[in-house]
């Protein structure tokens, strides 16, 4: 049992997935206990319960008249929980749609974040005259509170799409380009002293050390710093109205007075959270496999990957195929109305459907990639010797 207190102690995978499940129902049981009973120790108004029945109760309400007379009257209360918010949500709240349009305002901040991000850190880090003039600058605007320049934003862009998807990028971008700059100073002198031994121009030298540095330890930063955005996400989309989780929320806790509602869409922000993570992570593997190869304790070979990670990759790779065969055949019918003409991406992510096409185009193109590039570097056969 000492291994549990021991500073900084391996913690195996399987241990991992039972603590982790204890925890949960530990979570689970105090919330229930605070919340049940007639008379629970937190109001319901205020922590709702998790789950219950999902069905309208007569409850006695006494009060008295003018007169000072006690009337006891039987009312209709609604039974609200959280798991049955869940069918309000969708009934009347368009769950789904407003679910489609935070993760197109999002994505479409993450990716404008970083397009704007890369080439301005790498030109303030890599140059000694942009970083003289600019770095100091840069890192004071980690300070400004995001909320304050909501008006600049709306002056710019109006109160549609645009307005959110920049002000969400705007937010990851100010704390993304000093990351990426630090990063930049953070690789080792030895591999540029090395490149430029080997006679490297300015450009390779920044192709080649820089770059793959850089976006092999950004990677982990991106992960974390992408969350910034759904911290902002009831600004955005309530300026203009235009729908989403955090327009949902915002009409659910302070028009409705609905916590059961608000505490639903709080899970789904932290279950997007939690796959959003995992996705990073699985495309940090991908993309960057040698920061996991771990090494066997008992022999210096690369450490082979485990059934489960195996078992887990083979999944994730189906669930892309299916992805990818559902978003070709969405994508004809937006183009061709083959499914007669039901534009389910524009009709689900409105204006942010560029997200959608951007994602599947990219995974297309590194899935041609992988079949193209054996072919077209593929050494010539070589002459048989007798």
């Amino acid at each position: 049992m000492s291994w549990m207190f021991k500073l900084r102690g391996p913690v195996s995978q399987q241990q991992r997935l039972i603590f982790g499940l204890l925890g949960f129902l530990f979570i689970l049981g105090v919330w229930m206990a605070l919340s049940s009973g007639s008379d629970p120790v937190v109001p319901n108004g205020i922590l709702p319960k998790p789950f219950s029945a999902c069905d309208t109760i007569m409850v006695e309400q006494t009060y008295e008249d003018e007169f000072g007379k006690v009337i006891t009257n039987q009312v209709a209360k609604r039974n609200n929980s959280v798991i049955c918010a869940y069918k309000d949500l969708y009934k009347d709240g368009n769950l789904f749609k407003n679910l489609c349009l935070s993760l197109g305002f999002n994505i479409g901040g993450y990716i404008k974040a970083l397009l704007w991000s890369l080439p301005l850190a790498f030109i303030i880090g890599l140059f000694p005259l942009f970083n003289a003039s600019f770095q100091s600058q840069i890192d004071a605007y980690r300070f400004i509170p995001l909320t304050a320049v909501t008006g600049i934003f709306v002056s710019a862009y109006g109160i549609g799409t645009p307005l959110k998807v920049n002000f969400l990028a705007f937010g990851i971008m100010i704390y993304l380009v000093p990351v990426i700059i630090q990063r930049i100073k953070e690789v080792r002198d030895v591999y540029v002293k090395t490149v430029y031994t080997l006679g490297a121009s300015t450009w390779q030298t920044i192709r080649s050390v820089y770059i793959p540095a850089v976006l092999s330890k950004l990677s982990d930063d991106v992960r974390v710093l992408t969350a910034i955005s759904w911290t902002y996400i009831i600004v955005a989309e309530g300026i203009g109205d235009q729908g989403g989780l955090g327009s949902l929320i915002y009409k659910a806790g302070k028009r409705m007075g609905r916590p059961d509602k608000v505490f639903a869409i709080l899970i789904i922000f932290i279950l997007i959270g939690l796959i959003q993570d995992r996705v990073f992570l699985y495309l940090d593997k991908k993309f960057f496999p040698h920061k996991y190869q771990v090494k066997d304790q008992y022999s210096s070979e690369i450490k082979a990957p485990t059934m489960v990670d195996l078992i887990i990759d083979y999944f994730l790779q189906a669930a892309v195929w299916i992805g990818l065969g559902i978003y070709v055949l969405l994508a004809l019918d937006e183009l061709l109305g083959i499914l007669g003409g039901i534009n389910l991406i524009s009709y689900l992510f409105e204006d942010t459907c560029w997200v959608v096409h951007s994602i599947f185009l990219a995974i297309i193109f590194f899935k041609l990639r992988k079949y193209v590039e054996p072919l077209l570097y593929k050494k010539p056969a070589t002459a048989k010797t007798l």
